[in-house]
């Protein structure tokens, strides 16, 4: 127990001091966050928080993380940095969806062949136990690459995919504590330690935004959790055994998870690239509803308590029975949001002297609104 707080503490510690050197910095040279159409801050905030959470969270785990124990360690930590140095330079340059995508492609490889991080069986889902190598490897990237997304899409509002990722850590954290699997409690209470040293200046109203550097590295570490999760938790040498793994797994990141799953479909259905870039996420809807930042983030947190603490309860009815109850509570959940909503919309204009105006529009869901951005070079 020692161990875990003195790595959650390292990690919260180094956080808290490299933030306001990181946003310094963002000042002098003009690092931000532009608002656009699509955004719901207006104003230009630094979007290199991903900066200081890797720092705190590789640092506390090398640290307390014993290496020769756990040999698959120095794989999650290249991945890691992979996914890093690609999510920092999307937040320096802007890259394509396509090489954004490679990277991530890249990160799983090393997760999936070299650190053995993959999905072998179904554990009972649609009747399916033990599976084919190639259907293997393809779940298992999926798995890795959704996740890892849903982090970065989630990351909308202030506060929201931190918080996320503070709950989800700590409830894997509890459990690999639980199971007596230091290595993977170590590596989940050090990234919520610099994810709570964050969340002190990304409240609403945020100083500074984690960025693509931190929301796609907070879905990489959730990855890696998920998947041991769910070849560990129905074992029978474990001292925690949790029947239904795949379903309970699915609640821990429900939130997220969902909202990814549920926006790449409509892009998809719609002829569009699942990557395409839209207003229609969960925050988006609650945000249109009129609740601010901070009423968004306890919202989806407390959504996220409330299916962790159904699937725990409920995970004796199976695995298959468990998932088709969240998934009913959920969408009827989503469709009462849409029902009658009045959505409100960002648009981003310039004047004749070239600055930055921000407004909101209304609209009822059913009224179509084109939309024109113009953003000054200057």
């Amino acid at each position: 127990m020692l161990d875990v707080l003195l790595t959650a503490s390292v990690a919260f510690i180094i956080t808290f001091l490299a933030i306001p050197v990181v946003i310094q910095i963002a000042e002098i040279k003009k690092l931000y966050d532009i608002p656009d159409e699509r955004k719901v801050h207006t104003r230009l905030v630094a979007s290199l928080g991903g900066v200081g959470i890797f720092g705190g969270f590789l640092l506390a785990s090398l640290l307390s993380v014993q290496g020769y124990l756990n040999p698959e360690f120095q794989y999650f930590f290249a991945a890691a940095l992979v996914i890093f140095f690609l999510g920092l330079k999307d937040d320096l340059m802007i890259l394509s969806a396509t090489k954004k995508f490679i990277g991530q492609i890249i990160a799983a490889s090393i997760l999936i062949h070299l650190g053995n991080i993959r999905l072998d069986s179904m554990h009972g889902v649609l009747g399916f136990n033990e599976l084919p190598e190639a259907f293997s490897l393809a779940l298992s990237y999926l798995t890795i690459i959704v996740v890892m997304n849903s982090f970065n899409l989630i990351d909308g509002v202030d506060g929201l995919a931190s918080s996320l990722g503070i709950l989800t850590m700590i409830v894997f954290g509890a459990y690999f504590f639980a199971i007596d699997f230091q290595a993977y409690a170590l590596l989940s209470f050090s990234m919520a330690g610099s994810l709570v040293a964050f969340l002190i200046f990304n409240h609403q109203p945020a100083k500074i935004f984690m960025g693509d550097s931190g929301s796609l590295m907070i879905g990489l570490i959730n990855s890696i959790l998920v998947i041991k999760f769910i070849n560990v938790a129905d074992a029978p040498f474990v001292a925690v055994q949790v029947p239904a793994a795949v379903a309970v797994g699915f609640s821990i990141l429900i939130v997220p998870l969902l909202d990814t799953l549920r926006v790449f479909s409509i892009r998809i259905l719609n002829g569009r690239s699942p990557f395409t870039p839209d207003r229609n996420h969960v925050h988006h809807l609650l945000l249109d509803r009129g609740l601010s930042h901070s009423a968004v983030t306890l919202t989806c947190v407390g959504v996220n308590v409330f299916f962790i603490g159904l699937a725990w309860l409920a995970k004796p009815i199976g695995p298959n029975y468990l998932l088709l109850a969240m998934l009913v509570l959920a969408f009827t959940g989503l469709g009462m949001l849409y029902y009658g909503n009045t959505r409100r919309r960002l648009v981003v204009a310039s004047d004749a002297d070239g600055r930055v105006k921000l407004k909101k529009t209304r609209r009822l869901s059913s009224t179509l609104v084109k939309e024109t951005s113009k953003i000054s070079n200057n």
